[in-house]
């Protein structure tokens, strides 16, 4: 059996194989609730063929979203509208579900990208963003306020209320976001937290409260579902967060009983040339998994089935995060598996297009 499409047990879950729907944002809901976008979008991704699909960056309260289209988990009607995805996903599709939790920080009170993705005007309903130092994210955007330890206070409870609304749905997994320079990322990057209380200066106390989030949602989250968190291997920027960063971030996230890591990258200011070549992001995970053994996913511009199956193989992660190449085709996972020689669940309603049932599997691929 190939590398990709061996099980692999995380938590009380066993996954069937290696392939990971990755978090994207739809910036399609509105005041944080999941609409009829979201039904389709991850009822599609839901038979895609990968064993997890992790719904996109959720907020855990108004303020921590990037944009006023971002889905959120933070009121009632938003827990009512994500489990209605939830519950049709669960009914109709075969993977696993999880859910991202996260908060912007400085980056949210954004245009969505399709609209340009600057910064919000005041006539344009902009909200006060907060970030660990009063540092604002590129020119034109506004500087945001200083956290108290009010604001740390609340911020820790909202992470809280939000996985238990995720437990309330019924998720099996909860990812929680500390990269892409967002909030959690700014206290852990030099380049944005400024700070000369315990919260900022060493590495120690730059990692201070991304580690009491993460206690906390360890003692929020049953031990019977997974954990994990996506962090960030570099900032590309000299000064920044580095992988030997990362390594010492993912220790401290195993020894809370964190059950994996995804290593991404980037973010945390604009402008920074990152060299986007296919897995340019497979040696921060492969490093931490090295130095850690810590269950790590790697993600960045992987595409083809070939090249995950290698990632998996040569023991350079445990598991693979695609996004756009689900965007792309949302049965990826059902042509890597025609690829490489394995099966996959489909639903019933599509089991008659199963190359074992049906010659124009192979004819099509034959032909391209």
């Amino acid at each position: 059996m190939p590398g990709l499409f061996s099980p692999i047990h995380l938590a009380g879950k066993e996954l069937a194989n290696r392939i990971l729907v990755s978090p994207m944002c739809q910036y399609s809901a509105e005041d944080g609730c999941a609409g009829d976008w979201h039904l389709v979008h991850y009822g599609a991704l839901a038979n895609s063929g990968a064993a997890m699909l992790i719904v996109e960056a959720t907020a855990v309260e108004p303020r921590g979203r990037i944009s006023a289209g971002d889905l959120g988990l933070y009121s009632d009607a938003c827990e009512e509208a994500l489990g209605r995805v939830v519950a049709s996903c669960r009914r109709h599709g075969t993977a696993a579900l999880g859910v991202q939790l996260a908060h912007a920080g400085r980056k949210g009170s954004a245009h969505v990208p399709w609209q340009g993705g600057k910064a919000l005007g005041p006539s344009e309903g902009a909200w006060e963003t907060i970030a660990p130092s009063p540092l604002p994210f590129d020119e034109g955007w506004p500087t945001p306020r200083e956290m108290t330890p009010d604001d740390m206070r609340d911020v820790r409870a909202a992470f809280v209320a939000s996985a238990e609304r995720a437990l309330r749905i019924g998720f099996d997994l909860v990812e929680l976001h500390l990269a892409h320079g967002y909030l959690l990322h700014e206290f852990l990057s030099p380049v944005a937290n400024r700070r000369t209380d315990a919260y900022g200066g060493s590495l120690e106390n730059r990692m201070r409260f991304p580690l009491e989030i993460a206690a906390d949602l360890r003692a929020a989250w049953p031990e019977d579902r997974i954990l994990g968190a996506r962090i960030t291997g570099s900032d590309w920027i000299e000064g920044g967060w580095s992988d030997d960063d990362a390594v010492q971030l993912a220790r401290r996230l195993q020894k809370l009983g964190f059950d994996y890591v995804t290593v991404s990258s980037g973010g945390i200011v604009p402008k920074v040339r990152i060299p986007a070549d296919p897995g340019y992001q497979v040696p921060f995970a492969a490093k931490v998994k090295r130095e850690t053994g810590i269950t790590t996913c790697a993600v960045g511009l992987i595409a083809a089935p070939a090249q995950a199956e290698r990632i998996v193989a040569n023991g350079e992660a445990d598991l693979v995060a695609l996004a756009r190449a689900f965007l792309d085709n949302p049965h990826w996972g059902w042509a890597a598996a025609f690829e490489l020689g394995a099966k996959v669940r489909r639903p019933p309603q599509y089991e008659r297009a199963a190359p074992e049932l049906w010659p124009g599997a192979t004819i099509s691929r034959e032909l391209d």
